[in-house]
């Protein structure tokens, strides 16, 4: 009896000692289930040792710490796409367009240098081929007064500025006698490339001009406009009256005091005539309540 109780003893203890062992098994190989073998469960089962749970589910594991966060470089922002300026819309008055009394052409003002850039290196007109530089124009942006004349010559095809021949001394003359400096005021003709030979321009150059004139005047906003000859009276006007008739008496384009008179070159060839051509200045000089003199 005693033997027997001995020999059940160690069978026990060889039972729990492979039991033992397949626990630290399953414990170094990491599983999460804890199996036993049939043989192992036999012999558990003959014991009368308690019936291991036939499978040991996997505890939920804490919520993982959330993994860190890799901060990774910012995209290159790509700056926006520059705006596109709008193409300058330019007044563009037909031929037989007659003279408005009324404000200047809707839209926004234009800059004379926006006016300028949509000219640029100006093909509209055959004047282009014999041109050596575009005369836009020059003197004060926001001037009062504004003189408009026909086309460059020699002198000012050469050095790209309006009047500054022979006539454009002269011309410097009579602002200066009305009280102004060339800075003061602006100067602008109608058509911006030299006419061969000085001749006059023809309806199409004048055409293909007349925008960016009326462009500046738009610019400009002046309070009253002289007009230098036939062509800058009678383009701004639309009327082909003979500046003889035109001069001296006050007409409006758009909106703007406008005083025709004769053109400095011809005033050069007919001195007689320049004492016509203060007359008409001395009533600029009173629209601006200037003082009047005796010259001419």
């Amino acid at each position: 009896m005693v033997s027997e109780a001995l020999e059940t003893s160690q069978v026990l203890s060889e039972v729990l000692e492979d039991l033992r062992r397949h626990l630290l098994w399953q414990e170094e190989d990491g599983g999460r289930f804890l199996q036993m073998d049939a043989r192992l469960a036999a012999e558990a089962r003959a014991m009368r040792l308690p019936r291991p749970p036939a499978a040991v589910r996997p505890v939920p594991s804490a919520p993982a710490s959330p993994a860190p966060v890799v901060e990774r470089p910012a995209p290159a922002r790509v700056p926006p796409p520059a705006p596109v300026a709008a193409p300058l819309v330019l007044p563009n008055v037909s031929a037989q367009a007659r003279p408005s009394t009324g404000p200047l052409p809707g839209g926004e003002r234009p800059t004379l240098d926006e006016i300028r850039r949509e000219l640029g290196d100006c093909r509209r007109c055959k004047l282009c081929t014999g041109r050596k530089n575009i005369v836009f124009g020059s003197g004060n942006p926001r001037a009062e007064l504004v003189f408009v004349g026909e086309g460059p010559g020699e002198s000012e095809d050469l050095q790209g500025v309006p009047f500054v021949g022979a006539a454009g001394q002269l011309l410097t003359k009579m602002i200066e006698a009305m009280g102004y400096r060339r800075d003061d005021i602006y100067i602008c003709n109608v058509v911006k490339c030299r006419p061969p030979s000085n001749r006059n321009p023809e309806p199409d150059e004048v055409s293909a001009c007349e925008p960016f004139l009326r462009a500046q005047l738009k610019a400009i906003q002046p309070k009253a406009i002289v007009a230098l000859g036939k062509f800058a009276a009678q383009t701004l006007l639309r009327d082909s009256t003979p500046i003889t008739r035109l001069r001296g008496t006050w007409r409006e384009y758009e909106g703007i005091q406008l005083m025709p008179t004769f053109h400095p070159a011809y005033l050069l060839r007919q001195p007689a005539e320049k004492r016509k051509a203060w007359e008409d200045l001395q009533q600029v000089m009173k629209f601006f309540g200037k003082p009047t003199g005796q010259r001419g």
